[in-house]
This record gives structure tokens, sequence and C-alpha cells, in this order.
């Protein structure tokens, strides 16, 4: 449903995309992971025909988003990182006036806005300006307008941020609903959680390059080892703490620290054994913890041995991210 080969795209000396290739399946949700800044905005407004790739090809659901971009916009549901919604008028009135851009009568544009506004729990500020609306509010119906004509690929470009919990779970589930009617959807994000509960596969992108492909489990399966978590009760335990793991586990250990100096999290080739004695010289030593922890991978730590980041990190803006571009 979407194919992305060799695609490349330039802001000036800087390189937003190297390379990319992807193939997306009909019916699946595939998550895209990486770093601000990584080429993930990039490569959707590629796709959204936003602006053209210097080479390469990128097809969405058999149109070529260059030689047929017309035919892209009107297979596709966008929804991009901020709430693209016209403040001065109603719930209701934004949907109906996105159903009748896309060509839909009175009667069906009515019917449809009355059943999104229903769907995404807005049913009770139909009538309200969307000015007044809160951010997670306006961001519900935002992916709402995405999804007024049914299209068959939705792009969606970290569709959950601003929501609390409650809406990001109402969220996935529309999301996960669309998915079961037979839609395909792309999906960026920064929750690793959300690409973990919603995507059937995932590919982490950093610095334009597409750096590691697969399903949730095939990704945390890298990793291999267990982890150890720790956390220290002084910060002035770090160091020898990690004098500790180097000299118990090694050099497979990798362990990464916090920003406050006070949790580190390393790899445990031989699981309980490792956490045990590194506990018994902490100990030994007259360190203490106030938490200790042995489990599987996760896809934060995926991510972190990936691009050397987690997730959290917000890197200085790129010229990608903030390039003005036009449809």
């Amino acid at each position: 449903m979407i194919r992305l080969e060799n695609l490349r795209k330039n802001y000036g000396a800087f390189r937003a995309l190297d390379g990319i290739s992807l193939d997306i399946e009909e019916g699946q949700i595939f998550g895209l992971l990486g770093p601000n800044g990584a080429g993930k905005t990039t490569t959707v407004k590629v796709l959204s025909t936003l602006i053209r790739p210097d080479s390469g090809t990128a097809v969405v659901a058999g149109h070529s988003v260059t030689a047929d971009p017309t035919a892209v916009r009107r297979s596709i549901g966008l929804s991009g990182q901020y709430a693209a919604v016209d403040e001065k008028l109603t719930g209701y009135e934004n949907l109906v006036m996105v159903a009748r851009l896309y060509g839909m009568s009175r009667r069906e544009s009515a019917a449809r806005a009355r059943e999104l506004l229903a769907e995404f729990g807005l049913s009770d500020v139909t009538g309200k300006r969307a000015g007044a609306y809160s951010g997670g509010m306006r961001r519900r119906l935002d992916l709402a307008s995405a999804l007024v004509v049914r299209p068959p690929v939705v792009i969606l470009d970290e569709p959950t941020t601003g929501l609390d919990p409650r809406a990001r779970l109402d969220t996935w589930e529309v999301i996960t609903t669309l998915v079961r009617g037979g839609t395909t959807v792309l999906l960026t994000t920064q929750y690793l959680e959300e690409a973990d509960q919603l995507a059937d596969r995932i590919a982490v992108i950093d610095s334009g390059h597409v750096i590691a492909e697969g399903t949730s489990t095939d990704l945390k399966g890298k990793l291999g080892a267990e982890r150890i978590t720790l956390t220290l009760t002084h910060r002035d335990s770090l160091d020898r703490t990690l004098r500790i793991l180097d000299r118990i586990i090694g050099d497979s250990a990798h362990p990464q620290t916090d920003s406050s100096g006070l949790r580190i999290t390393a790899s445990a080739p031989l699981g309980q054994r490792d956490l045990l004695q590194v506990l018994a010289a902490l100990d030994e030593e007259g360190h203490s913890v106030t938490e200790a922890a042995l489990c599987r991978p996760t896809l934060d730590d995926v991510f972190l041995d990936l691009t050397g980041q987690p997730t959290s990190a917000r890197p200085a803006r790129t010229p990608a991210d903030t390039a003005e571009v036009g449809a």
C-alpha cells in the first residue's frame, strides 16, 4: 500500500532523507520511530505530496507522489503534528467543511460529521467554537478530519501528542478499529509504548537512514540479554557502581545513566546471577540502592541502543523541521 525506494531529500546542505526504502502492506499499522531530526516528518511530507523528493520513488495506494499527486491526496487522510482546525468554526462546522471540500453532499457531510463527533467523544461540544476547545479536544477534531472520507491510507504524525491518558487510549481504539476495516496506517510517534501497543511492524530511522526494521518482538530480541536497572541512593555512588558493572558483567554491560545520575540501566547476560553479584558488591562496599530490577528489553532500550539517545531527548530543530513547504 505504501512503497518507498531509495528516497532522498535535502534542505540545502542538510540531508533529511538519505536513501530510505520501506514496504508497508495493506491493513497494517506501521510505526516510524526516530529522534527529532531523524527524517520522520520529512517522510510524511513526501508521502502526503507536501514536498517533492530529490530522488527515489514513493508510491501510495498505487499512485506515485510525483507523477500523480492528486490521486495520492484522494487516497489519504493526514493528521500532522499540530492540530489544523479552523478555530472560528464549531467542531461540527469544521467536519462539514472538510466533507464538502471532498465533494460530499450536504446531507452526507452532516451525517458524517455527527458520526465522527460521537466517535471521538466530542458530541457535547459540537456547537462550540473550536477555539474554545482544549488542546486535546482540538487534536481529536483534527484526527476526525483526517478520517472524513474513510481513506484507504491514513498518515498520523504524532497523533496523540498533547492528549491526556484517557484520550490517548480512545485514539488508540479508533486507530485499531480503522485497521480492522482494512485501512493502512503509517504512524510516527515519540511514545514507545504507543508503537509497542499498536504497530504491526516498526522502522527506526536516524539521520535519514533506516537503521532497524521488524516487529516489536524482533527488535527487542536483537538486544538479547535481560536488563538490570539500579536506582542509587546517592549520586556519589555512580562512578563506583559503573566500575562494579564493568568488573562483573564486562564489556557487554553497556551501562546507560539518566540525567539525574541516580538511575543506571545495563545489559545482564546472566540475568539474575549478574544482578545478585552486583548488589552483593555494592553492599560490600557500603553503597545502597533504593530500587533494583531485572527485566526483558523494552522498546525504549532498543531505541536507546540504536540511536544513542532516549526517546525523551529533544535535539535542536533541524532545517527539515523548519522549512516552509507548499502543496
